[in-house]
């Protein structure tokens, strides 16, 4: 056994329509295309938010199944602020494609989970500054000024 930390790197999810699919992470999620190639029956789409990384997420093509066959868990990105919580929140609304959603104080964190075109979890939060014993799941009203919403999770702590 070593000592080395390990970090997250990246994910792969196989998809079915692989254009589809990168344009909706590029729209919702602000990822840009690194690199584009084939393999012998697969195209791989390699994407990221971050310059120090080739890629943080790959689209695969080649999904198969139904898209309600539970493939991946979740996929989650954090934000710095509640406030970009919320305007990413706008942002999915507003490009569409997007479902299921479920907004979430976890006490600890704030939680928007949705899913994509091809019915993948995904979630994106941003830490609270308090904690509270797990799991704590109550609803979550981002449409809420940003101060509300910090007052309320502060007395669910308390």
């Amino acid at each position: 056994m070593t000592d080395a930390l390990l970090s997250f790197s990246h994910v792969g999810i196989h998809v079915r329509d692989v254009d589809r699919m990168a344009q909706f992470y590029q729209s919702v999620l602000g990822l840009v295309e690194t690199d584009r190639g084939e393999l012998p029956g697969r195209t791989l789409v390699f994407m990221s938010s971050d310059a120090r990384e080739h890629h943080q997420v790959v689209l695969a093509s080649g999904r198969t199944g139904d898209l309600d066959d539970k493939v991946i868990n979740q996929i989650s990105f954090r934000v710095e602020t509640l406030e970009e919580l919320q305007a990413f929140y706008r942002r999915i609304l507003k490009v569409g494609g997007a479902s299921d959603f479920r907004a979430v104080n976890h006490g600890n964190a704030w939680t928007l989970y949705f899913r994509d075109p091809e019915k993948n979890r995904l979630e994106i939060f941003t830490d609270a500054p308090w904690y509270i014993a797990q799991p704590c799941s109550e609803a979550l009203d981002l449409d809420k000024p940003a101060d509300e919403i910090r007052a309320e999770t502060r007395k669910l702590c308390e």
